[in-house]
C-alpha cells in the first residue's frame, strides 16, 4: 500500500531532517495526553499515496520522483533449514510482489503476494492509488501488467490479476486466531522500492483498533500489532509465521506527530489486517469476480472502484 517525502541520490527517500526537541508535558498532564500525538499512517511508498489515520488529509497523487524499484535480489544465497527465518524467507520471498505504475515516471510502489497462480493480494489503497494502470514485479526482476480483479475498501483489500505470471509457490493464509503476544512473525516486501526486504520481530497486540483514512472515508480494523520493521511501500506485503503462513497483510504504522502527507519510517509499530479477516475478504473478491465500479459492502459484488488519484 500508506506513504511521500524527500528524495535522496538514486531514487532512495532521504532520512528527514531532526525536528525540534519533544515538548515535556506540563505539570501534571497526563501521560495519555502525550500519547494522543500518534496518527496511524497507511504504508505506500513515496509518491504512490494512502491513508492518514485519524485526522488528516489524503496524501499526494503520485509525483515523478519516487523511488526506483530494486530488484538486485540474490540469487546464489546459501540454504538454510526451513524451520528458520533465513529458511522461511527463501522459501517466501519469491511470491512477494512489488506494485509498481505502468508509467515509470511515476513514482510509488507497493507489495502484494501470491495466492493464486495470476493472482495477487494487496491493500486498497495500493491498487486504488494505481488504477490508471500497474505493473506486478516479480523477485527475479521480470515484471507484468496487472489490472484490477476486485476491491474492498471498508477492508484496505484488492486482489490483482497478472497478466503474464510467473511461475512461483502460492502462499498460503495461516489462522490468526492462533497468534498470540510474542509469537515471532517475518514482514517481507519493497519498503522505499527495496524490493526483497526482509524483517522480523514480535506480535506485540492483537485486536488492536486502528483507524485508516479521513472522516467520511474512514476504515476501522482490529489489527494485529506488530514490532517488525515496515516501512512505506510495506503496504500490501505478508507477514508470515515460522511455517511461512501469511498471517497478516501489512497495512499501517504509527508516527509520532508526522504531518499529513510527510514521509515517516518504523518506530516499531506497524499493523497488519488478520488473515481470518483477509482470506475471507479475498475468496468474496475472487468468487464474486468484482469489477472496479461495485459498490462496497454490495452483496452482488464486492469490489468497488477506487477513488481518484488514491486515497
Amino acid at each position: 500500500m500508506p506513504p511521500q517525502g524527500p528524495q535522496g541520490p538514486e531514487g532512495y527517500a532521504a532520512a528527514p531532517p531532526p525536528g525540534p526537541p519533544p515538548r515535556r508535558p506540563r505539570k501534571g498532564m497526563p501521560v495519555w495526553a502525550v500519547l494522543v500525538t500518534v496518527l496511524v499512517v497507511s504504508l505506500v511508498s513515496a509518491g504512490v499515496g494512502g491513508y492518514v489515520g485519524g485526522i488528516g488529509a489524503p496524501a499526494p497523487e503520485p509525483t515523478s520522483d519516487g523511488p526506483k524499484l530494486n530488484t538486485a535480489l540474490p540469487s546464489d544465497a546459501p540454504s538454510r533449514a526451513p524451520d528458520t527465518i533465513a529458511g522461511v524467507a527463501q522459501r517466501v520471498s519469491p511470491s512477494v510482489v512489488s506494485i509498481q505504475p505502468s508509467d515509470r515516471r511515476q513514482g510509488g510502489n507497493g507489495s502484494g503476494f501470491v495466492i493464486e497462480g495470476d493472482h495477487v493480494v494487496t491493500n486498497y489503497h495500493v491498487a486504488g492509488a494505481l488504477e490508471d494502470g500497474m505493473e506486478v514485479v516479480y523477485g527475479n526482476g521480470r515484471s507484468s501488467p496487472a489490472e484490477i480483479v476486485g476491491t474492498r475498501p471498508d477492508s484496505d483489500l484488492a486482489v490483482v490479476k497478472v497478466e503474464r505470471p510467473q511461475q512461483v509457490e502460492p502462499l498460503e493464509f495461516g489462522t490468526s486466531e492462533d497468534v498470540t503476544v510474542g509469537d515471532q512473525v517475518i514482514a517481507i516486501g519493497a519498503p522505499l522500492g527495496l524490493a526483497g526486504t526482509v524483517t522480523t520481530g514480535i506480535i506485540s497486540a492483537k485486536d488492536r483498533q486502528v483507524a485508516l483514512g479521513e472522516d467520511g472515508d474512514r476504515t476501522d480494523i482490529d489489527a494485529l500489532q506488530t514490532d517488525a520493521a515496515i516501512n512505506p511501500g510495506n503496504s500490501g506485503g505478508p507477514l508470515v509465521d515460522l511455517e511461512g503462513r501469511v498471517i497478516g497483510v501489512n497495512t499501517a504504522i504509527a508516527t509520532m506527530g508526522a504531518a499529513p502527507g510527510e514521509q515517516s519510517g518504523s518506530i516499531g509499530l506497524g499493523f497488519a489486517i488478520p488473515s481470518d479477516r483477509a482470506e475471507e475478504v479475498v475468496q468474496e473478491i475472487i468468487d464474486g469476480g468484482a469489477a472496479p465500479g461495485g459498490g462496497a459492502g454490495d452483496e452482488d459484488g464486492p469490489g468497488s472502484e477506487p477513488s481518484p488519484g488514491g486515497d
